[in-house]
């Protein structure tokens, strides 16, 4: 449906087996790019998949749709790993066009009111979510200036970006915190022919709704009702019926780093199916 071919595309947060991280690569690499994976580590769900090996199966994907592709493990909230991984990518395929910030969280002991919310929590939230966003433009957008043939980033942020919820404050102010960033990078990397959008997705089916199921869920349930209950009440709020999946982000995603989203920049596009409609 878009041509990207020639470009190469930078995905963080890329190594969970449903997670949109892959969702999106495996698409940009469909769509004609070649594409680096990034995680923290090659395998960031080890503990759950005795079969999906992480990053290096994402690379072989890609691999056999023809494309180029490259594993870099680094810590986005780690300025260091993030110019370590962007001079890796850039030396490797000689260049880059398009920047996806994916990398988040996993939910955890931050999913409780304001009022019992650890210090440490709020930071470990912030510090991905927030400043890790923030390295990875800032390293690519100085490359992307450089290079002077424009390009794409697109962050990923959420429905909670949007409106906060009971429970999610540190999820909720983070993902506003993108919004925001976007815009402000937005308007600086115009002149540049770079164009700077969001994702606000609401509750994408991955390993991470486990997480969040484990977290808001009633403890007497097991670790499989949880899961379940969650689904089944986030599923009633859905218009469309159904929950997200990685395709319906990655399908947003290749649209934006396309040719056919050049005229749009600053924006924060809802993938809800229709849970929020703005």
């Amino acid at each position: 449906m878009y041509n990207l071919n020639g470009k190469v595309a930078l995905v963080t947060g890329a190594g969970g087996k449903n997670g949109i991280g892959r969702a999106i690569a495996t698409r940009l690499a469909k769509e004609g790019a070649d594409v680096a994976v990034n995680d923290i580590i090659a395998h960031p769900y080890a503990a759950n998949e005795t079969e999906w090996q992480g990053l290096p199966d994402v690379v072989q994907e890609i691999e056999a749709m023809g494309q180029r592709a490259l594993s870099v493990v680094a810590d986005v909230s780690d300025a260091t790993q993030v110019a370590e991984m962007v001079d890796k990518t850039a030396a490797h395929f000689g260049k880059i066009d398009i920047l996806v910030n994916n990398a988040g969280t996993i939910a955890g002991k931050d999913r409780v009111p304001i009022v019992e919310l650890a210090e440490e929590e709020w930071d470990r939230v912030q510090r991905v979510n927030v400043k890790g966003v923030f390295l990875c433009c800032q390293a690519v957008a100085r490359l992307l200036i450089s290079q002077g043939t424009g390009g794409k980033i697109i962050n990923l942020s959420s429905v909670t970006g949007k409106r906060g919820s009971a429970r999610y404050a540190a999820y909720s102010a983070s993902k506003f915190a993108v919004i925001g960033l976007t815009q402000s990078l937005a308007y600086e990397l115009a002149p540049h022919g770079v164009n700077v959008n969001a994702i606000c997705p609401s509750l994408v089916d991955t390993e991470r709704v486990g997480h969040l199921a484990s977290a808001l869920m009633p403890a007497e349930l097991s670790v499989d009702e949880q899961r379940v209950e969650f689904a089944r009440r986030a599923t009633a709020s859905v218009p469309l019926g159904r929950l997200a999946e990685g395709a319906d982000v990655a399908n947003m995603a290749a649209f934006l780093a396309s040719e056919e989203a050049a005229y749009l920049t600053g924006l924060s596009v809802t993938v809800a199916g229709g849970w929020m409609m703005d």
